[in-house]
């Protein structure tokens, strides 16, 4: 009776935000507090922070430095959408549902594609360290993204170096809050398990974790895939937002994006990376809608020269170690 309780209790703290998030951000568009462009962009940070999720757990909680982390974003992008184009149509309009389900089934594909390569990968790269395995995941990044360039000729419904064109808009509010509020439990859930522990160990001394018993390599594995699985299903919802993709939008520029993410918000802090998603989009459109299109360029300026006065200022990013309650471990609450 107790576990049933409690089982119920449990629920109801991981549905209660999805569904607090979900009103909130209706209501917003419904009273038109916001108009659709801001609310777009709404949509598009949720993605970001999903994608900067996984890298948190690639890079702040197992301590793999990653610089391919768009390329994946990218293979679950192209594999959701290619997906939803060729056989999501068949359900028609008039089958709500069944599109819905058939766009989640997209996503589950892009995310799985996406912890499949990265699994491949991860064999051979992650025998590396630190700088070798940045420059190994970078240089995968920048295969894949000739890949992207040339993909028509080998599958022509990608577009290739044109873009790909046809893809249905299927993300909506509720589908990118689901997704990040699903995000954000199963960092939280992982971080504090016994698995999450041990990436934890790994991160702050590989020897000494692997003297205790851990077989590291197959940690760092896991790891690696699950952080992926992430930057793959927000790359279906990105690719299901603005229904056109182009191979720059997955280029090595775009790893460095998120990983400044994460680092703005504090290596292995959840609520630091959310916040800095949410405040790195907005930021960079208020300047879009601030400075006159002349000094448009200067965003990458200004930016820049915060990110350095903020590291200065808090080198262990704009959270350092303080998470909010629901995220914090029961043992510190």
């Amino acid at each position: 009776m107790i576990s049933t309780v409690r089982t119920l209790e449990n629920l109801a703290k991981a549905i209660f935000p999805f569904l607090a998030m979900t009103g909130a951000a209706l209501a917003v568009e419904r009273y038109e507090v916001l108009n659709p462009y801001w609310i777009q962009i709404f949509q598009l940070a949720c993605v970001v922070a999903i994608s900067a999720l996984g890298l948190n757990i690639i890079y702040g909680f197992t301590g793999l430095f990653s610089l391919g982390h768009a390329a994946f974003y990218g293979v679950g992008a192209y594999t959701a959408a290619l997906l939803m184009k060729q056989y999501g149509g068949s359900f028609g309009d008039g089958s709500h549902l069944a599109s819905q389900a058939a766009f989640l089934g997209s996503l589950a594909a892009g995310g799985f594609a996406a912890a499949l390569l990265a699994c491949l990968v991860a064999m051979p790269v992650l025998r590396l360290t630190s700088d070798y395995l940045g420059i190994a995941t970078l240089g995968f990044g920048v295969i894949l993204k000739v890949l992207f360039d040339n993909a028509d000729s080998f599958l022509p419904p990608l577009g290739g170096a044109r873009g790909m064109t046809g893809i249905a808009r299927m993300t909506s509010v509720p589908w990118v809050v689901f997704a990040l509020t699903g995000a954000v439990l199963v960092v939280r859930n992982v971080v504090h398990s016994t698995y999450g522990r041990v990436l934890i160990a790994i991160r702050e001394d590989e020897t000494a974790a692997a003297a205790m018993g851990v077989d590291t390599f197959r940690m760092k594995v896991a790891g690696f895939t699950l952080g992926c699985a992430f930057a793959g299903v927000a790359g279906g919802l990105y690719a299901h937002l603005y229904t056109f993709l182009h191979p720059s939008n997955f280029d090595f520029f775009k790893s460095f994006d998120v990983l400044m993410i994460v680092v703005l918000g504090g290596l292995g802090n959840v609520t630091g990376t959310l916040a800095a998603s949410f405040g790195w989009i907005f930021l960079l459109e208020a300047l879009r809608v601030l400075l006159p299109p002349e000094y448009l360029e200067f965003r990458w300026v200004l930016i820049p020269a915060l990110l350095i006065v903020t590291m200065l200022l808090r080198p262990r990013g704009l959270l350092g170690v303080r998470e909010l309650p629901f995220l914090r471990s029961r043992v510190y609450r």
